[in-house]
């Protein structure tokens, strides 16, 4: 049987974590990269916020080479655009067909993402896609794995720096996600099934950042069609 070459797009978070979870099952899959853009400037994982010292250390447990695109602080659109065609490219070069997206029922991320694949001849899976949020926080649960919230929006500061449990998911405010898919927060996974080894950390200082949101911000969140506006975010460093 033909295995189809593919890149994952990895965050760090819960809904990367739970696709690769369901695309490691999937015998039909050959996945050669771990793909997450990292802020240059600050040596973080874009809008997550998380150090790359931790990005390195989920790979190596994991066990699938990292390949880090380095992106400015808050890109517009034609130069995010341009920098991942450029990768792309490379990928397609090395016989890659796939690229593997954690998202889950945002239509015009998914537009997007298949637009610009289709450009390259490349092509899209999304694991999770038309599941149910609760639920699949639920089994994210369920199958052991743990993560904390590393970035919230500003009204939601009392859940960042916090991992996530159902307690927790049953205590957030009326319309947030079960899995922040709106990008009300973002998080790092850090033990599960996936990784051969847990990342271990300390927890830092927490710190609210205030910025124009750029259309593409975040490594597999942001809706690439949203106007920019003024944000507040709460980030919790994480510590090797």
């Amino acid at each position: 049987m033909d295995k189809k070459s593919c890149i994952f797009n990895w965050s760090g978070g819960k809904d990367s974590t739970l696709a690769l979870h369901y695309a490691l099952q999937d015998a039909t899959l050959e996945i050669r990269y771990l793909v997450t853009t990292v802020t240059e400037q600050y040596n973080r994982v874009s809008m997550h916020g998380v150090r790359e010292t931790l990005l390195i250390k989920q790979a190596e447990s994991i066990g699938i080479p990292l390949y880090q695109i380095r992106l400015g602080e808050m890109p517009d659109m034609e130069t995010y655009d341009n920098i991942m065609r450029m990768h792309l490219e490379k990928f397609k070069a090395e016989g890659i067909t796939h690229s593997i997206f954690g998202d889950i029922f945002l239509e015009d991320l998914r537009n997007y993402r298949e637009s610009k694949l289709s450009e390259i001849g490349l092509k899209a899976i999304f694991p999770l896609w038309g599941m149910d949020t609760k639920e699949l926080i639920g089994e994210f649960i369920d199958l052991n794995y743990k993560t904390i919230i590393v970035c919230a929006q500003e009204n939601l500061k009392d859940i960042c720096g916090k991992i996530i449990s159902e307690d927790l998911i049953d205590q957030l405010p009326p319309g947030i996600d079960p899995c922040g898919e709106n990008g009300e927060f973002h998080t790092f996974a850090f033990e599960g099934a996936i990784f051969k080894v847990k990342i271990d950390f300390s927890v830092g200082e927490q710190v609210f950042r205030t910025y124009n949101s750029p259309a593409i911000a975040a490594s597999g969140n942001d809706d690439p069609y949203a106007k920019p506006t003024l944000s507040g975010f709460w980030y919790t460093d994480l510590i090797e």
